[in-house]
């Protein structure tokens, strides 16, 4: 086990952690409006109504990034006075440098969720937009999602400008290395 949350965006355990940055521990989950996970707990929510504040989904995963996470993802910044939401996924793509590429490899360290839940915090201080991603690490094959990243605001310019900085935000920051391997049995790392 890794962890992180399991598939489809789960959260293991006690380990509910709201936008405001706190544990709340013995908090129920219910589904929010337009389906996004709250957490009750009785205090004011920074994004929902009064009792109710956003699931931080933000995690390094060895779990495939399936539609299901990137709902949870875009649930975790989505509310009602937000008009936009922007969500990036990072796909293996087949070709890199000119060369063909058959996979990758993506090594995280241990720390990586943490740092990566620190780079979406500062941007969200930054922007004042509530922003979360997962980023993915094992194995990962042409065409699997690596990176989810998701950003709501009321208007659409500020939420791309938002996610793009927390994409480069991650790639920049998130200990995270990653190895290709292409079709003439080379490979080489990326990131180091």
């Amino acid at each position: 086990m890794d962890g992180t949350a399991g598939s489809g965006g789960a959260i293991e355990g006690d380990q509910r952690v709201a936008r405001d940055g706190k544990q709340h521990e013995g908090a129920s989950v219910a589904d929010g409006p337009g389906g996004e996970q709250r957490v009750s707990d009785g205090a004011a929510g920074a994004a929902g109504g009064a009792g109710t504040v956003a699931l931080d989904v933000s995690r390094v995963t060895k779990d495939a990034l399936d539609d299901a996470v990137v709902r949870a993802v875009e649930g975790a910044v989505s509310s009602r006075e937000c008009g936009a939401v922007v969500t990036f996924r990072g796909v293996v793509r087949d070709v890199d440098g000119g060369r063909d590429v058959t996979g990758l490899d993506y090594e995280a360290h241990p720390d990586a969720t943490e740092v990566l839940r620190r780079c979406c915090a500062a941007v969200s201080a930054e922007t004042g937009l509530c922003v979360a991603a997962v980023h993915r690490y094992g194995v990962l094959t042409i065409g699997d999602v690596a990176l989810v990243a998701s950003v709501a605001s009321g208007h659409r310019a500020e939420a791309f400008a938002a996610c793009s900085l927390l994409v480069e935000r991650i790639k920049a920051e998130v200990p995270i290395w990653k190895r290709q391997h292409f079709t003439d049995g080379d490979s080489e790392w990326v990131g180091l």
